[in-house]
Protein backbone atom coordinates (compact mmCIF):
# COMPACT_ATOMS: atom_id res chain seq x y z
CA UNK A 1 0.00 0.00 0.00
CA UNK A 2 1.15 3.53 -0.69
CA UNK A 3 0.16 6.62 1.26
CA UNK A 4 -1.03 9.72 -0.62
CA UNK A 5 -2.16 12.69 1.39
CA UNK A 6 -3.25 10.48 4.29
CA UNK A 7 -5.02 7.99 2.00
CA UNK A 8 -3.76 4.55 1.11
CA UNK A 9 -3.48 3.63 -2.54
CA UNK A 10 -3.34 0.00 -3.60
CA UNK A 11 -0.29 -1.26 -5.45
CA UNK A 12 -2.44 -2.63 -8.34
CA UNK A 13 -3.85 0.87 -8.82
CA UNK A 14 -0.35 2.36 -8.95
CA UNK A 15 0.69 -0.30 -11.48
CA UNK A 16 -2.23 0.60 -13.74
CA UNK A 17 -1.47 4.33 -13.81
CA UNK A 18 1.41 4.04 -16.34
CA UNK A 19 -0.95 2.11 -18.63
CA UNK A 20 -3.49 4.90 -18.41
CA UNK A 21 -0.73 7.43 -19.05
CA UNK A 22 0.33 5.71 -22.25
CA UNK A 23 -3.27 5.56 -23.44
CA UNK A 24 -3.83 9.24 -22.65
CA UNK A 25 -0.75 10.30 -24.59
CA UNK A 26 -1.93 8.35 -27.62
CA UNK A 27 -5.42 9.78 -27.14
CA UNK A 28 -3.96 13.28 -27.08
CA UNK A 29 -2.30 12.71 -30.45
CA UNK A 30 -5.77 12.39 -31.88
CA UNK A 31 -6.35 16.00 -30.82
CA UNK A 32 -8.94 15.06 -28.23
CA UNK A 33 -9.23 17.51 -25.34
CA UNK A 34 -11.37 15.38 -23.03
CA UNK A 35 -11.57 11.67 -22.27
CA UNK A 36 -14.24 9.84 -20.31
CA UNK A 37 -13.72 7.17 -17.71
CA UNK A 38 -15.87 4.89 -19.87
CA UNK A 39 -13.48 5.28 -22.81
CA UNK A 40 -10.52 4.34 -20.63
CA UNK A 41 -12.43 1.44 -19.09
CA UNK A 42 -13.43 0.03 -22.48
CA UNK A 43 -9.87 0.26 -23.76
CA UNK A 44 -8.50 -1.76 -20.82
CA UNK A 45 -11.56 -3.99 -20.39
CA UNK A 46 -12.14 -2.72 -16.86
CA UNK A 47 -15.15 -1.44 -14.98
CA UNK A 48 -15.70 2.33 -15.00
CA UNK A 49 -15.82 2.37 -11.21
CA UNK A 50 -12.30 0.91 -11.13
CA UNK A 51 -11.04 3.69 -13.39
CA UNK A 52 -12.60 6.31 -11.12
CA UNK A 53 -10.99 4.73 -8.04
CA UNK A 54 -7.58 4.56 -9.70
CA UNK A 55 -7.71 8.12 -10.99
CA UNK A 56 -8.96 9.49 -7.68
CA UNK A 57 -5.33 9.61 -6.48
CA UNK A 58 -4.63 12.35 -9.03
CA UNK A 59 -7.25 14.64 -7.47
CA UNK A 60 -8.40 15.55 -11.00
CA UNK A 61 -12.16 15.97 -11.27
CA UNK A 62 -13.99 15.03 -14.45
CA UNK A 63 -16.63 17.32 -15.90
CA UNK A 64 -20.18 15.98 -16.35
CA UNK A 65 -20.82 14.72 -19.91
CA UNK A 66 -17.28 15.67 -20.92
CA UNK A 67 -14.93 13.64 -18.75
CA UNK A 68 -11.37 14.42 -17.75
CA UNK A 69 -9.25 17.05 -19.43
CA UNK A 70 -6.50 15.01 -21.08
CA UNK A 71 -3.59 17.40 -20.49
CA UNK A 72 -4.52 17.91 -16.85
CA UNK A 73 -4.84 14.17 -16.24
CA UNK A 74 -1.49 13.42 -17.90
CA UNK A 75 0.27 16.01 -15.74
CA UNK A 76 -1.44 14.75 -12.58
CA UNK A 77 -0.49 11.12 -13.18
CA UNK A 78 3.12 12.05 -13.95
CA UNK A 79 3.22 14.15 -10.77
CA UNK A 80 1.83 11.32 -8.66
CA UNK A 81 4.29 8.81 -10.11
CA UNK A 82 7.20 11.22 -9.74
CA UNK A 83 7.78 11.23 -13.49
CA UNK A 84 7.59 14.99 -13.78
CA UNK A 85 11.21 15.26 -12.59
CA UNK A 86 14.12 13.31 -14.00
CA UNK A 87 15.88 11.11 -11.41
CA UNK A 88 19.47 10.07 -11.97
CA UNK A 89 20.12 6.37 -11.52
CA UNK A 90 23.04 3.96 -11.52
CA UNK A 91 22.83 0.63 -13.33
CA UNK A 92 24.76 -2.13 -11.57
CA UNK A 93 25.38 -5.18 -13.73
CA UNK A 94 26.43 -4.90 -17.38
CA UNK A 95 25.12 -8.29 -18.50
CA UNK A 96 22.57 -8.94 -21.21
CA UNK A 97 19.62 -7.71 -19.14
CA UNK A 98 21.51 -4.65 -17.95
CA UNK A 99 22.46 -3.73 -21.50
CA UNK A 100 18.88 -4.17 -22.66
CA UNK A 101 17.74 -1.72 -19.99
CA UNK A 102 20.56 0.66 -20.81
CA UNK A 103 19.47 0.68 -24.46
CA UNK A 104 15.86 1.47 -23.67
CA UNK A 105 15.33 4.92 -25.11
CA UNK A 106 12.17 5.98 -23.32
CA UNK A 107 13.32 6.04 -19.70
CA UNK A 108 13.47 9.82 -19.84
CA UNK A 109 9.70 9.81 -20.41
CA UNK A 110 9.41 7.81 -17.19
CA UNK A 111 11.48 10.27 -15.18
CA UNK A 112 14.64 8.13 -15.14
CA UNK A 113 18.13 8.90 -16.41
CA UNK A 114 20.80 6.19 -16.20
CA UNK A 115 23.97 8.22 -15.74
CA UNK A 116 26.50 5.45 -15.09
CA UNK A 117 26.94 1.68 -15.38
CA UNK A 118 29.02 -0.58 -13.15
CA UNK A 119 30.31 -4.14 -13.32
CA UNK A 120 32.82 -6.34 -11.49
CA UNK A 121 34.04 -8.10 -14.65
CA UNK A 122 37.41 -6.61 -15.72
CA UNK A 123 36.63 -7.61 -19.32
CA UNK A 124 33.60 -5.29 -19.33
CA UNK A 125 35.10 -2.38 -17.42
CA UNK A 126 36.10 0.37 -19.83
CA UNK A 127 33.74 -0.79 -22.57
CA UNK A 128 31.27 1.80 -23.86
CA UNK A 129 27.62 0.88 -24.36
CA UNK A 130 25.02 3.36 -25.56
CA UNK A 131 27.39 6.23 -24.84
CA UNK A 132 28.19 5.14 -21.27
CA UNK A 133 31.46 3.66 -20.10
CA UNK A 134 31.25 0.66 -17.77
CA UNK A 135 32.91 1.58 -14.47
CA UNK A 136 34.35 -0.80 -11.85
CA UNK A 137 32.12 -1.53 -8.86
CA UNK A 138 34.94 -0.29 -6.63
CA UNK A 139 33.89 3.23 -7.61
CA UNK A 140 30.20 2.65 -6.94
CA UNK A 141 29.94 3.78 -3.32
CA UNK A 142 32.06 6.88 -3.74
CA UNK A 143 30.17 8.05 -6.82
CA UNK A 144 26.80 7.49 -5.15
CA UNK A 145 27.89 9.80 -2.36
CA UNK A 146 29.48 12.40 -4.63
CA UNK A 147 26.60 12.53 -7.12
CA UNK A 148 23.84 12.10 -4.49
CA UNK A 149 22.24 9.32 -6.53
CA UNK A 150 19.14 7.89 -4.83
CA UNK A 151 18.04 5.25 -7.36
CA UNK A 152 19.85 2.10 -8.46
CA UNK A 153 18.97 -0.64 -10.92
CA UNK A 154 20.37 -4.02 -9.91
CA UNK A 155 20.85 -6.69 -12.60
CA UNK A 156 23.78 -8.65 -11.19
CA UNK A 157 24.09 -12.41 -10.51
CA UNK A 158 22.36 -13.49 -7.32
CA UNK A 159 25.61 -14.22 -5.48
CA UNK A 160 26.65 -10.58 -5.35
CA UNK A 161 23.22 -8.91 -5.11
CA UNK A 162 22.94 -8.50 -1.32
CA UNK A 163 26.48 -7.24 -0.85
CA UNK A 164 26.01 -4.65 -3.58
CA UNK A 165 22.65 -3.62 -2.15
CA UNK A 166 24.31 -3.13 1.26
CA UNK A 167 27.01 -1.00 -0.35
CA UNK A 168 24.52 1.14 -2.27
CA UNK A 169 22.22 1.69 0.70
CA UNK A 170 25.19 2.53 2.92
CA UNK A 171 26.27 5.12 0.37
CA UNK A 172 22.88 6.84 0.14
CA UNK A 173 20.67 4.95 -2.32
CA UNK A 174 17.02 5.03 -1.21
CA UNK A 175 15.37 3.04 -3.98
CA UNK A 176 16.45 -0.18 -5.72
CA UNK A 177 14.85 -1.60 -8.85
CA UNK A 178 15.77 -5.22 -8.29
CA UNK A 179 15.94 -7.52 -11.31
CA UNK A 180 17.77 -10.28 -9.45
CA UNK A 181 16.10 -13.33 -7.93
CA UNK A 182 17.33 -12.38 -4.45
CA UNK A 183 14.95 -11.08 -1.78
CA UNK A 184 17.05 -8.14 -0.66
CA UNK A 185 17.27 -7.23 3.00
CA UNK A 186 17.24 -3.47 3.42
CA UNK A 187 16.66 -1.14 6.40
CA UNK A 188 13.52 0.96 6.86
CA UNK A 189 13.45 3.96 4.58
CA UNK A 190 14.72 2.05 1.54
CA UNK A 191 12.27 1.05 -1.18
CA UNK A 192 12.87 -2.13 -3.16
CA UNK A 193 10.78 -2.92 -6.22
CA UNK A 194 11.29 -6.52 -7.29
CA UNK A 195 10.91 -7.45 -10.95
CA UNK A 196 10.22 -11.16 -11.26
CA UNK A 197 10.42 -12.17 -14.92
CA UNK A 198 9.72 -15.80 -14.04
CA UNK A 199 6.54 -14.86 -12.18
CA UNK A 200 5.30 -12.76 -15.07
CA UNK A 201 6.05 -15.56 -17.52
CA UNK A 202 4.26 -18.09 -15.32
CA UNK A 203 1.11 -15.95 -15.40
CA UNK A 204 1.30 -15.77 -19.19
CA UNK A 205 1.87 -19.48 -19.72
CA UNK A 206 -0.77 -20.58 -17.20
CA UNK A 207 -3.37 -18.32 -18.81
CA UNK A 208 -2.38 -19.57 -22.25
CA UNK A 209 -2.67 -23.19 -21.11
CA UNK A 210 -6.11 -22.50 -19.63
CA UNK A 211 -7.27 -20.88 -22.87
CA UNK A 212 -5.92 -23.67 -25.08
CA UNK A 213 -7.41 -26.35 -22.84
CA UNK A 214 -10.81 -24.69 -23.11
CA UNK A 215 -10.52 -24.57 -26.91
CA UNK A 216 -9.44 -28.20 -27.26
CA UNK A 217 -12.31 -30.28 -28.67
CA UNK A 218 -13.66 -32.92 -26.37
CA UNK A 219 -13.65 -36.48 -27.58
CA UNK A 220 -16.72 -38.34 -26.50
CA UNK A 221 -16.50 -42.09 -26.24
CA UNK A 222 -19.46 -43.96 -27.63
Amino acid sequence: MRENGGEYVSVPSVRRLPLYLGFLKEFKRGRFEYVSGTQIAEHFNLQSIQIRKDLAVTKVKGKPKMGYKVDELIQAIELFLGWDNIADAFLVGAGNLGMALLGYERFDELGLNIVATFDSDPAKVGEVFYGREVLPVEKLGNLIERMHVKVAILTTPAASAQALADLMVGSGVRGIWNFTQVVLKTPPGVIVENVRLSSSLSVLTSKLKEMLDSERPRIELE
